[in-house]
């Protein structure tokens, strides 16, 4: 996958880095904290600057997950294309430029990784579920909170819609994706044979939409924090097997 397609990129280069530190979302703040604390380069998860004006094309991603779950292109397309306008259209408001200004100023190194440790992410809980071989919503609950980032949030696994004792059949976890895929992307999961579909989040509204409806279906959510700690976290312990120090905030660390 392309850097420019994962949301990824490195917006004021560096070298000889030994010292990072490493978080979620970063701020001015951040960076002179980080400057005080004699780190070599910032690096944080969710996409700032050009990164984030792009961040919108990333939803496609949904449309490929829908069609591996049997959901014509067609239809995945209509589910994500609000979602993906909006998105775009919310770039208009955004001083994307002030956090990097910063880093340019400060000469402090700075890049972000999305897609890569959301993949790590979806994997670890996918995998997590199918050692368990789940049957119901609420054995995949019990599984997923023994990841350790899960276990220590502050937000607890919960379902938001459908039941907790309900069987599983076929569950997708809709992660990697940019965000979550709101009302019409699990309506239409739940449409194609998709019983229980896991996000780490959801607008309220679109919960409301969903009660609405009286489609069967489960979703269950997960946390953001908790969720993108697991991928940064995986990302971190690979930078300190490499020897390089690591700073870590604003990530439930394990």
């Amino acid at each position: 996958m392309e850097l420019n397609t994962c949301r990824t990129a490195v917006h004021v280069h560096g070298k000889n880095i030994k010292k990072v530190m490493l978080m979620i979302d970063v701020t001015t703040a951040d960076l002179m904290l980080a400057k005080d604390l004699g780190c070599d380069a910032v690096i944080t998860h969710h996409p700032i600057g050009k990164a984030a004006i792009n961040f919108y094309k990333v939803i496609d991603r949904h449309i490929e997950y829908m069609k591996e779950n049997g959901i014509s292109e067609k239809t995945a397309r209509l589910s994500v294309m609000d979602l993906k306008k909006r998105i775009e259209i919310r770039n208009h408001a955004q001083i994307y430029s002030s956090v990097i200004d910063s880093a340019k100023i400060l000469g402090m190194p700075l890049l972000n990784i999305h897609q890569p440790c959301d993949e790590v992410t979806t994997r670890v809980i996918s995998q997590k579920i199918k050692e368990r071989n789940a049957n119901l919503v609420s054995e995949i609950i019990t599984a997923l909170e023994e990841i350790p980032e899960f276990k220590k949030a502050e937000t607890k696994i919960q379902v938001a819609y459908g039941q907790f004792d309900s069987y599983v059949e076929k569950w997708v976890v809709v992660i990697a994706a940019g965000t979550n895929g709101g009302y019409l992307v699990a309506r239409n999961y739940f449409e194609n044979g998709i019983s229980t579909v896991l996000y780490f989040h959801i607008d309220y509204n679109d919960l409301v939409k969903l009660r609405e409806s009286n489609i069967q279906g489960n979703l269950v959510i997960l946390g953001h924090l908790a969720g993108d700690s697991i991928g940064i976290n995986a990302l971190g312990n690979k930078l300190e097997k490499e020897g390089i120090q690591v700073v870590r905030k604003d990530i439930i660390t394990i």
